[in-house]
């Protein structure tokens, strides 16, 4: 980060700073007091459960040089706020304005955080790069990436989430991309946006909130984002499969044992990609990282080369080998549209053995629950040969899987990992395939490490 004075940030975020400490020099921005380093400015957020401003004193042993507070502190000079929360967003808006990065901002109902990943790596070779860690795609998340930006960034790639009106529309205007990628528009937090047409105006917020030049790069196939190319003064890109008036095609698509190969035609370019990732989702994930690096002039052989290499992040979709069986490690969260997708790549895995889909639910889809995991469970009589599942939603999906024509005595809901895991543990064997997925409150991972702990025993 470029240093700062407390004037300065007082100055963005409309605090006061008592006149002795304005020319207090500040050198990052953290608001967790255990990672402060010599230099930061401490922000005191108030959460559930704890209030920052307890942890002030803890900062300030960490080499912390001021605080943003709500209520003054005497242990350092602070930039007193109404909300600091909001202060740290208006803080990270004009930080970026002063540094004059380019921007690229990802959101979408499904596959935000490997489209960026894969974005990253399009975009790395041409520029020197700062992006997202994690999913750090939120009111807290995103500020801290604006500000942990290296001073000789050029270019921040940002993941931007919601689950409620209006924080797209927040977000945006903190990170101003000048590329809006939208992934897709699914039922993802559908409890709290109403409806799919709901969930667009949320994303398109990404545009509306955005610079006047900002440029749009949309999934084609989804009829809701296909529907609005003509909407507003914004330049729209399009990527798809099934739209051959998109910008970008892939086409010639073929699903091989370690990954997916597909002919990709756009910006007068034609060139075949290949991913080391399974499954249809992870073209267009790869779609859109090809539109955003064609737009800004990234030669199509660098996108092959990045891609080409790319590895997921966290616990999205490893497949690995493991005590003889294959896993599907997919447990950061779930949708219905995520959770299908992952259905689809189980049923590809060659095996001899079982297909087995360890599924916990899909949280907030509102009344669309029961008829959603009741489809899911539809869908995984048709790919799985043994499907287990965990939380209160899920004895729907497994209604879903017997009415689907799989066997009851192979689809059975558990109502605690314990139980799961034992009965996973009797049914899976050696060459089986198993998918690990739930939203990420059903701490589907805790499952996974248990079952592979009991293995090893």
């Amino acid at each position: 980060m470029k240093e700062l004075t407390l004037k300065q940030i007082a100055d963005w975020c409309g605090g006061t700073v008592a006149p002795e400490y304005e020319t207090v020099p500040v050198t990052g921005v953290e608001s967790d007091s255990r990672k402060v380093e010599v230099g930061d400015l401490f922000v005191a957020l108030r959460g559930e459960r704890v209030d920052g401003h307890d942890f002030i004193p803890s900062a300030k042993t960490l080499g912390a040089v001021a605080a943003l507070v709500s209520r003054p502190s005497e242990e350092l000079p602070c930039v007193v706020v109404e909300s600091p929360l909001r202060a740290y967003g208006e803080i990270a808006k004009h930080y970026r304005e002063m540094t004059g990065v380019k921007v690229v901002g990802i959101t979408g109902s499904v596959g935000k955080t490997t489209t960026k990943e894969m974005i990253a790596s399009v975009l790395s070779r041409d520029f020197k790069l700062y992006k997202s860690e994690g999913n750090h795609n939120n009111e807290i998340g995103l500020p801290m990436t604006v500000m942990n930006m290296p001073e000789d960034t050029e270019l921040l790639v940002a993941e931007m989430g919601t689950n409620h009106p209006g924080e797209i529309a927040y977000l945006s205007a903190i990170a101003q991309p000048d590329y809006a990628v939208i992934t897709n528009i699914g039922i993802a937090h559908i409890e709290y946006l109403g409806s799919r047409e709901g969930i667009l105006r949320e994303k398109l917020d990404i545009l509306r909130s955005s610079l006047k030049n900002t440029v749009g790069i949309f999934n084609g196939d989804e009829p809701l984002l296909w529907n609005v190319r003509d909407k507003g003064t914004h330049k729209k890109y399009y990527f798809g499969i099934d739209n051959p008036s998109c910008d970008v095609v892939a086409s010639g698509i073929q699903e091989l044992d370690d990954g997916m190969r597909f002919h990709v035609s756009g910006f007068h370019h034609e060139f075949e990609l290949f991913v080391p990732a399974l499954g249809r989702h992870m073209v267009y994930n790869a779609l859109a990282a090809a539109t955003v690096g064609l737009a800004m002039g990234v030669k199509p052989e660098t996108i092959q080369n990045e891609l080409s290499i790319f590895r997921n992040t966290g616990m999205r979709q490893k497949i690995y080998e493991k005590n003889g069986m294959t896993i599907i490690e997919d447990c950061y969260n779930a949708g219905p549209e995520s959770t299908e997708a992952a259905l689809g790549v189980l049923a590809s895995v060659k095996t001899s053995g079982k297909r087995i889909a360890v599924l916990g639910d899909m949280l907030e889809l509102g009344n669309r629950s029961s008829a959603e995991h009741y489809r899911i469970g539809r869908i995984a009589a048709q790919k799985a040969d043994l499907l287990l599942t965990y939380g209160a939603h899920s004895v729907r999906t497994v209604t879903g899987a017997i009415t689907g024509g799989m066997s009851p005595k192979n689809a059975e809901h558990f109502d605690t990992h314990e139980d799961l895991v034992r009965m996973l543990k009797m049914r899976a064997g050696e060459a089986d395939v198993i998918l690990f997925k739930g939203s990420r409150g059903m701490k589907m991972e805790r499952v996974l490490q248990m079952f592979l702990d009991d293995h090893e025993k």
